[in-house]
């Protein structure tokens, strides 16, 4: 099954903070790509991660050989076409900067928006750009609407600060785009906020299709208010759908995997290593036949730990 997004990485600022070096990756075999990366460092506004870190919102590029974007050729050999970047900032410090990739293909039906609120004009949150790839008409329709705190996903998110997860989004009280949903055979959407810009709220929302997903799982894993534990809130899974009976009421601490040491680190990772797993997690990723995990701290707009949004592929 090909998913939308064909490309994810991390970012890392350098010891001193000048630039930005590669961290982890996820290439799908895109071998070129993958070692043009590992040869990069960004510069405050430079390439796509830079402009990322200098904006301190999330951004979209769809033009990967005419504009700023530094690795084109590697791009175009890779046959990837659109560019998005998630900044991932600690109150004012930049931990990371997570970006995806995707690839123009008529067969390709997803979406990855970005939806934003300026106090200064409106009550409610809108789409600032996106990439949908051949799902024209859920991109015309999407930028024709609003949505006030706690309506439809990118509003729920919003009011509730957190990651949230929807099977099925065209039957959700949660999405309220249902007939265009229903249109190109959704199946998933999931939201997380991005804090970094002062003035401004901000909402990423990523949409999967049936034949294209964006991850064929997703988790919501809560940080506790001791700052010392992640509680499994929510997932959705499209081997085992829902994924609480599998693991049940689990509690991660630092110590205990990937996700347990983002309490530790701050930092998002691209893992395919589930060797250090907990056995519960463990065991359900090889029923499901899930092979690469991307897992991103999710912080408040004071700097604290909220949430862990993990992906798998």
């Amino acid at each position: 099954m090909a998913s939308f997004i064909r490309v994810t990485e991390v970012w890392v600022p350098s010891k001193d903070a000048t630039v930005l070096e590669f961290g982890s990756g996820s290439y799908g075999g895109l071998d070129g790509f993958h070692a043009q990366s590992h040869q990069t460092v960004f510069g405050y506004g430079e390439g796509l991660p830079g402009r990322a870190w200098a904006t301190r919102r999330p951004v979209v590029l769809k033009d990967l050989q005419n504009s700023y974007f530094l690795r084109g050729a590697a791009a175009a050999d890779a046959g990837l076409t659109c560019g998005l970047a998630l900044p991932i900032f600690a109150g004012d410090v930049l931990r990371a900067v997570v970006t995806f990739f995707c690839a123009d293909d008529a067969d390709k039906v997803g979406a990855i928006e970005v939806w934003s609120n300026d106090p200064t004009l409106s009550s409610a949150m809108e789409v600032q750009d996106g990439y949908y790839g051949n799902a024209e008409f859920f991109e015309r329709n999407s930028k024709a609407i609003q949505f006030g705190k706690g309506q439809g996903l990118p509003g729920e998110v919003w009011e509730r600060d957190r990651p949230i997860v929807v099977r099925e989004p065209y039957g959700s009280h949660r999405f309220l785009r249902k007939a265009e949903a229903l249109k190109i055979g959704r199946t998933t959407a999931f939201g997380m906020p991005c804090h970094g810009d002062r003035y401004r709220d901000w909402v990423m929302t990523f949409l999967s299709a049936l034949g294209t997903p964006i991850a064929r799982r997703f988790e919501v894993w809560k940080a506790e208010a001791d700052g010392e534990h992640l509680t499994y809130e929510a997932g959705l899974c499209e081997v085992e759908g829902d994924v609480a009976a599998a693991y049940g009421p689990l509690s991660l601490a630092r110590e205990d995997g990937t996700i347990g040491r983002i309490l530790l680190t701050g930092l998002p990772v691209i893992t395919t290593d589930f060797t250090h797993e907990p056995s519960v997690i463990s065991a359900s990723l090889v029923k499901a036949d899930l092979a690469t995990l991307v897992a991103i701290p999710v912080f408040s707009r004071e700097a604290r730990l909220t949430a862990v949004a993990a992906w798998y592929f």
